[in-house]
């Protein structure tokens, strides 16, 4: 029986990369997995995955998949989303915002006025989106009185990284996170957010292949993981007891696995890029009162 067995997950953005290697891993743990995104039909996208595909993996793990096709851009499908999750379910117990719409020309060394308006998509589906999942996600979690919220982000809170919007985005959603937290702290409910570093996707592989000569040494010298490394992170968090002692902080996600035990798919120790990208600037409500700060 794995250790998330009886419990419910959502999982934005979860038709390939990191969204579905994280799903993936809840349900090899057993929790029920709600995978949402857009790619409903294969070839959809330039890149493969599917949400019916994902879905039908995580059931294959051991848990349950159930594919949502879902523009995290809309509101009326999001709300659709957690209507039947609450529905079907009767409850929910982790929410990971992984959704987040990279911009065409995301790596393209230009200042930011030289780039279209239009990159603001990644405020759109990043951090407005990644708010209105949480909202929803809240209503089911705070009246059961527990439930963990995990924002996907990463080293750009301090590091400049592809751009002005995009750090920008990415320092937004951990500071939500740790707002959520002070929030969501008398109702049991943690929420936090993960600095993920480079993670092998099929993305960042489409990326590297294509334009690694204009990323800079900072990126392009850690080392990578899988697309699962940070679900097995998120899997341990939800089945620790005292996941409200965390509740608050920005994490670096290979820096809690190392806490955890955890390792990487074939067994590696993923090492933390703290020393050459930055140290997160939020730690748990726990152990620092922010509250009138």
């Amino acid at each position: 029986m794995g250790s998330l067995e009886g419990q419910v997950a959502v999982v934005t953005g979860a038709s390939r990369g990191i969204g579905k290697g994280i799903a993936l891993v809840l349900a090899e743990q057993g929790a029920t997995v709600y995978v949402t995104g857009r790619t409903v039909n294969p070839g959809e996208y330039y890149l493969p995955g599917t949400v019916g595909e994902t879905a039908a993996q995580c059931t294959e793990r051991g848990g349950k998949g159930v594919a949502i096709a879902c523009d995290h851009g809309n509101d009326e499908q999001v709300a659709a989303l957690f209507e039947q999750v609450k529905r079907d379910e009767g409850r929910l117990d982790i929410l990971v915002n992984n959704a987040f719409q990279l911009s065409d020309d995301l790596i393209e060394p230009k200042p930011f006025w030289e780039k279209p308006l239009s990159n603001l998509e990644m405020w759109q589906v990043g951090v407005r989106s990644s708010y209105v999942a949480a909202w929803h996600a809240a209503q089911i979690m705070a009246p059961q009185g527990s439930g963990l919220i995990v924002a996907i982000s990463g080293f750009v809170g301090v590091t400049f990284t592809f751009g002005t919007v995009f750090g920008t985005a990415k320092t937004a959603v951990d500071r939500m996170a740790r707002d959520m937290a002070i929030e969501l702290e008398p109702h049991g409910v943690a929420s936090v957010s993960l600095w993920q570093g480079l993670t092998l996707t099929e993305k960042a592989h489409y990326n590297l292949e294509k334009s690694k000569a204009d990323m800079t040494d900072s990126i392009t010298s850690m080392t990578g993981s899988s697309v699962e490394h940070p679900g097995r992170v998120i899997a341990a968090m939800a089945a620790d007891p005292e996941i409200m002692k965390r509740s608050g902080a920005t994490y670096i996600t290979t820096e809690l696995a190392q806490e955890y035990g955890v390792t990487d798919v074939d067994g590696s120790v993923i090492p933390s890029a703290r020393g050459s990208r930055g140290a997160p600037l939020w730690k748990p409500i726990a152990e620092v009162d922010y509250r009138g700060q």
